[in-house]
């Protein structure tokens, strides 16, 4: 795995295919959805689908392995299909009248081939642009809307479009977008944010990333990690794990040693993260891991807002929270304000992110300042200044506190 490599920044101020027991015969994952083609294989020859390019692959023997041999050409799909490639650009464009039967052959053999046509060809006849796909969970999050903020603009300044498409945390529907990024022509496909880093993430992000370069595109992963330092992704992160010991460390320098971490979602590689951070630092002051209290809410002010709640009504044997992002102490300090209790003279609170209202809220928050839309910028400078493409390249930015009004030292039981 290539080293980890820091991108400076300015200074601021404060679908699986199961095996049959034939040799050499894929059977379908029965859960895949499947797109009737006109000219399909005859009853009994079994078909399996790629889950982003939906190409099936016959019994027959390929000719050509798209991942492992590059691009696959139109001349190839003419010569697979016995039709002229002239032919082959008129029945795979459907501008123009070709008889049904040799459409059926060509669209054949362009998906058995896994045949994506060429976006460079596409712009010099103007049927393609240079294009970026950003997608995210939610375009409501500001931390979301900064990093895409930052893809689009660094885009832009490129000559080059920008799509963003949101998931609401779905696998099968980021599988989509990628699928129609792809068929689009996309030069980039930028994914965002946090993930549950399972077997079945693992195994769709190899799957993205291999589609999408054999189709001359490439996958970024943007503040979550690459399942596997082979597969050809770029990633660019931050480092969740030392922005949360850092602030950690700013409420144990204030004299806090009972502070909860409130906004945990396990698994979740970003949330893991910060929990580790928060781990080491009370660690490296000396308290033992039961001094640790990690409330599992996951993210947003309504799971803040509840979370906190529930906490107060419970015990009071806490001065210090540490919330997940922001939008969790967003819903923190108003629960606490809800009890009758003040912010930061009975509880200390900070968060993540710093995101634009940080600032505004009441108290304003102290918080660990993540680059957001200079990551998305990131994201596409150093994916097109990399002629390379090389696997595994990784690049991480720093984050720093930001100290406002929301921490002060514990108060002295009475």
């Amino acid at each position: 795995m290539a080293p980890k490599q820091t991108e400076p920044t300015e200074p601021m101020p404060e679908g699986l295919v199961r095996r049959s027991s034939v040799p050499g015969t894929p059977v379908p994952d029965p859960l895949m959805p499947r797109t009737p083609v006109p000219g399909a294989p005859a009853s009994g020859e079994s078909v399996s689908e790629d889950p982003v390019s939906r190409a099936p692959v016959s019994r027959a023997p390929a000719t050509k392995d798209p991942v492992s041999k590059g691009r696959i050409t139109i001349r190839e799909v003419a010569e697979r299909a016995g039709v002229s490639t002239a032919t082959t650009s008129r029945a795979l464009s459907g501008n123009h009248p070709v008889p049904a039967a040799t459409r059926a052959r060509v669209l054949r053999a362009a998906r058995e081939l896994d045949y994506v046509a060429n976006a460079h060809a596409r712009a010099l006849v103007g049927g393609g642009r240079k294009m970026a796909a950003v997608v995210v969970r939610q375009v409501t999050s500001p931390f979301y809307a900064q990093v895409a903020e930052g893809v689009e603009a660094e885009a832009a300044d490129r000559g080059w479009l920008c799509v963003v498409g949101a998931t609401g945390g779905d696998p099968q529907r980021e599988m989509d977008f990628v699928r129609l990024m792809r068929e689009e022509g996309a030069r980039l496909v930028i994914l965002v944010g946090g993930v549950v880093e399972d077997d079945a993430y693992r195994s769709r992000v190899a799957q993205y990333a291999q589609a999408l370069d054999s189709s001359g595109a490439r996958l970024v992963l943007c503040g979550r990690p690459a399942p596997d330092p082979g597969i050809p992704a770029l990633v660019v992160e931050f480092d969740n794990e030392a922005g949360a010991r850092a602030i950690t460390g700013h409420l144990l320098s204030a004299g806090h040693r009972r502070i909860v971490f409130l906004g945990g979602l396990p698994g979740n590689t970003a949330l893991d993260a910060r929990v580790a951070g928060y781990r080491a630092a009370l660690a490296e002051h000396g308290l033992p891991p039961e001094a640790a209290r990690v409330v599992d809410c996951g993210l947003g002010r309504p799971a803040g807002l509840r979370a906190m709640t529930e906490l107060l009504k419970e015990t009071r044997e806490f001065t210090a929270v540490f919330a997940g992002d922001d939008m969790v102490a967003a819903g923190v300090l108003r629960a606490i304000a809800d009890m009758g209790l003040s912010v930061p003279d009975d509880i200390s609170v900070v968060g993540y992110n710093d995101i634009p209202l940080a600032e505004d809220f009441n108290p304003p928050l102290t918080t660990v300042r993540t680059p957001a839309e200079e990551l998305g910028r990131a994201a596409v400078r150093i994916a097109l200044r990399d002629p390379e493409r090389g696997a595994g390249s990784h690049h991480l930015l720093g984050t720093h506190i930001v100290v406002r009004r929301s921490v002060a030292a514990p108060r002295r039981p009475s």
